[in-house]
């Protein structure tokens, strides 16, 4: 099954680190190669060696003190929503909206107003002793419906906030899958990097000892070199892509594990309504978040027609005056200021809420065209990415299958070198391309989930 003893401790050292569970779920590809295609047992070997990128890559991650054993994708969305700084903004509105409604119940359209008057003749330079004080409480008063309309506009709003928290949950889990792919991305790239530099070293120290007998030109050494150069400073970018993909997934969770997206398959889909598109659009919170804004326009419009004049405001006056001989000296009425209406003030306030009227219709068209544009291009996107992942699983194995071939073809000296180095690093981009398509499907399956609402 391999062909030197080096080969076998190199795998040994490469799948001892990971845990069964991670080989199983990590490694589903490679053993696809294998199996899609009837590859030989020789065959598999060289996809064993060469596919360790889903055996290393936690192992790295843990001895890099970065991302450890895989989270569930709803433990992760459920970490980041829960420290996502947003969420805490809107569940603010949502509360104050809510207050508002709540303060809308009152009697009075606001609070009482108080007046004082104050007079006295010395202040003119006579004495007579006429001295006057007055004063007042005034409370304004609601116009008809305009209470009610107040509060139907307050509980429109607290529902806003309420589906926004919706749209910004759906948010966070496409960031998390986003940044998940791309850190698991990066380990894959990287061990896959290793693997094939530790495919060149075996040519490099059969290279070199052919070189000391004299069995080999120098430009062929001078190739395996710069080959080995370019794998090693893969390998090295690898491991930086590592650690900012690490930084910025456990920004984002707050956790320092990866979500597992491989759990996501094909029993996934079959939990989803993904059929039926216009249930998805409906039920999409960005669908619903702007049809509340519409409904929340709508209240203010009826506010504003239902305030088509100043409050009135009712209230108590007395009034005690000092004057030598008077009859009376104390009296008590009732005051009533009634601000006649203005277009000066009324048609802003209507202006206003018309300009938000068509402002949210236009959202939420905009809205459900965006969403169902949207479903399409993930509907195609999975399409696309299964078929790409059987594509890239038979070209790694054909271009992994067609390494091992030139390279044995080299040692017999049927092939250049150069031709046996070129179809390692072809096989190094067919692998490349496996692990990416790989994460791609398996993400397109979570953002189904995701833009369906039912991730399961």
């Amino acid at each position: 099954m391999f062909r030197s003893r080096e080969q076998w401790s190199y795998f040994l050292s490469l799948t001892r680190p990971a845990g069964r569970g991670m080989r199983r779920n990590m490694a589903f590809h490679s053993l696809c190669v294998a199996r899609c295609t009837g590859v030989s047992r020789g065959l598999l070997a060289g996809v064993a060696l060469m596919v360790v990128v889903c055996i290393t890559g936690a192992e790295h991650s843990r001895a890099e003190g970065g991302i450890v054993a895989p989270l569930s994708v709803h433990d992760a969305i459920a970490a980041a929503w829960k420290t996502d700084p947003v969420r805490i903004e809107l569940e603010v509105n949502q509360d104050s909206a809510d207050a508002r409604a709540k303060a809308a119940q009152s009697w009075f359209a606001g609070g009482p107003t108080l007046t004082g008057d104050y007079y006295d003749d010395r202040i003119s330079g006579d004495n007579h002793g006429y001295i006057t004080w007055q004063g007042g409480v005034s409370v304004p008063l609601w116009l008809p419906g305009q209470g009610t309309a107040t509060e139907n506009v307050a509980k429109a709003e607290a529902k806003t906030a309420t589906v926004r928290l919706d749209v910004e949950r759906m948010s966070i889990a496409v960031r998390v899958v986003d940044a998940t792919g791309a850190a698991i991305m990066a380990m894959r790239r990287q061990t896959a990097a290793l693997a094939t530099v530790a495919a060149l070293r075996r040519i490099e120290g059969d290279v070199q000892r052919a070189g000391h007998v004299g069995e080999i030109a120098v430009s062929d050494q001078q190739a395996v070199e710069a080959q080995l150069a370019q794998a090693r400073s893969e390998a090295d970018m690898a491991a930086e892509e590592i650690e900012t993909t690490a930084s910025q997934l456990r920004t984002l969770t707050g956790l320092p594990g990866v979500p597992d997206i491989t759990q996501a398959d094909e029993h996934w889909l079959g939990l989803t309504r993904a059929n039926d598109a216009r249930w998805v659009e409906d039920v999409d919170p960005r669908v619903r978040a702007t049809h509340q804004a519409v409904i929340a326009a709508q209240n203010q419009m009826k506010l504003a027609r239902k305030s088509f004049m100043p409050n009135p405001e009712v209230g108590v006056d007395a009034i005690d005056q000092g004057q030598f001989g008077s009859p009376w000296d104390t009296q008590v009425g009732v005051n009533l200021r009634v601000p006649l209406p203005s277009a000066v003030t009324n048609t802003p306030q209507e202006s206003a809420a018309r300009d938000r009227m068509a402002a949210a219709t236009r959202q939420e068209v905009e809205a459900r065209r965006a969403v169902r544009n949207e479903m399409a291009q993930v509907r195609a996107h999975l399409v696309a990415a299964t078929g790409s992942l059987s594509n890239s699983r038979v070209e790694a194995s054909s271009m992994l299958h067609r390494a091992d071939g030139m390279e044995r073809s080299w040692r017999v000296g049927e092939t250049p070198l150069i031709e046996a180095l070129r179809a390692r690093m072809d096989a190094y981009r067919a692998l490349l391309d496996l692990n990416r398509a790989e994460i791609a499907w398996h993400a397109a399956i979570i953002r189904m989930g995701i833009a369906t609402g039912t991730i399961p």
